[in-house]
Order: C-alpha cells, then structure tokens, then sequence
C-alpha cells in the first residue's frame, strides 16, 4: 500500500511512501521542477522525519526535468525570500542560512538510508547538485548535467563542489564547473558521474529494480557496509581493517542475538 505524506503545497513536492521505499518527486513541471526555500525546507524536514521503516529514498522529477535548478524569480524582487536577501543580512546570518539549505542536498551521509537520483532531462545547477547528494544516479539518455552557478556570478554553495571532486577528480570538477558546459549521459557514465545509464522509458523500470537489489540485502549489514565506504577515504588500509573488524564483530554479535550484552 502506497501512502501520500502530507507536504506544503508551495513545496511543489509529492512524497509517496510504499513500504521501506519513499518516492519523492520534484512536482513543478511548469518551471521544469526549479527550486524555492519552501521546496529546500520540506526536503530537510523530510530527510529528519521520513518513517523510521524507510530504507530506500528515490527522488525523481516530474515532467521534461530533473530539475532546472534555483527558480530565477529568487535572483529578482518577485522572491520575499529571494537570494538577493542574503547579502543584506550579517555575514554570520546569511551563511548560517546557507548552511540550513545544504542540508537539503545532504541525502547521502546517514548510514541508514540508500538515496537515488533518477535523472532525466536537466539537471542544472541545484538540480545538479541535488543529484551529486544522493548515493546513486540512474540517469535517462537524455539527461544533462549542468553546474550553471558560476554563469550567475555566484558559486555552487550546496554542497556540490566537493562531492564533484570526489566523483570525478578536480580537473573534470574544474572543466565542467568553471566552463559552465553540459555533461550528457555517455559522458556522466564514462567519468563516474552516473552508475547507470539507461533509455528514457527504462528509467522507472532500472530504478525498480536496483530498489529491490537494496532492500534484498540486510538492513543491518547494508548500514555498517554503507558506513564502512563512506569512511574509508581518509583513512589508511590499517584503520580501514580495523574499523571492518569492529563493524564485523558489531554484526556477528546482532546475528548471535547478543546485541544488547556488554
């Protein structure tokens, strides 16, 4: 059973939970799905209070986009709380309010849940780093990626310039970020941008099943092996083995039903 969960309808956000799986797609097809603070704000909310049997979040665009990125009327006074706000505001304020959006491109980092971005047409800018955020990318032929924030005469600021470099290495971060070029599908796959890439009327079907790939696996053991990956980059192969032991004592002791022994 499918259950619709209740979100601000200026979100422009549809949020369906269907047993360890909740799909939450970007539902402003008439902006090509560009995003507000009001759409940020649910989405942190949603990553703090998703149903604690969720395992598996999709995000997904609704229409011709992934997502086009900010809404242009922020960069304008059509926006009360338009970019162009921030820097009336103290340094302190204003970052302190970057630093509360980030969050809502943070989809990666909690060890218990597995995010993926199913990416068809553009995803440009935040719509791009909205993508970097997650796990996983399944990505349609026709998707785009586009780090449009420099042709603004502002930065990527939600997080996406690290998990770039991370992806690909600096010299491709720096190419497509400070060339503000379109990175297709062929490429995003070849460069490691994208795990997949499939035709556009699989994308539904290929997230399906690398759904069910997730959820096949232990929730316990896929929690200490996403934690184990997510950590292992600064550490040495020495502290790599040791933080395996500890998490592998961690798991034979649930599977022994001692858990909660000293």
């Amino acid at each position: 059973m499918t259950q619709q969960l209740d979100i601000d309808p200026e979100a422009g956000l549809r949020v369906d939970v269907s047993g360890e799986t909740a799909t939450i797609t970007l539902n402003r097809p008439e902006r090509l799905n560009s995003q507000t603070p009001v759409m940020w704000n649910e989405l942190i909310r949603l990553r703090r209070d998703l149903p604690a049997t969720v395992r598996v979040v999709v995000i997904r665009g609704e229409g011709r986009a992934f997502s086009a990125g900010l809404d242009r009327s922020l960069f304008t006074g059509e926006a009360a709380d338009g970019i162009l706000e921030l820097p009336k505001l103290p340094q302190a304020e204003a970052t302190a309010q970057i630093a509360e959006w980030q969050q809502a491109f943070d989809w990666s980092s909690r060890p218990d849940l597995v995010s993926i971005a199913a990416v068809h047409g553009h995803a440009i800018g935040g719509g791009f780093q909205l993508a970097l955020g997650t796990d996983l990318r399944i990505v349609a032929e026709d998707a785009q990626f586009t780090m449009a924030e420099p042709s603004l005469g502002i930065v990527p600021d939600l997080g996406g310039t690290k998990r770039l470099v991370d992806l690909v290495g600096y010299a491709l971060a720096a190419d497509i970020c400070l060339t503000v070029r379109r990175v297709a599908a062929d490429e995003a796959l070849r460069i490691g941008l994208a795990n997949r890439v499939v035709p556009n009327d699989q994308l539904d079907a290929a997230v399906e099943e690398t759904v069910r790939g997730l959820l096949a696996v232990d929730r316990g053991a896929s929690a200490e092996t996403k934690a184990l990956l997510q950590r292992a980059h600064p550490r040495t192969q020495d502290e790599q083995q040791a933080a395996e032991r500890e998490a592998q004592y961690r798991r034979l002791r649930t599977l022994a039903g001692l858990e909660a022994e000293d």
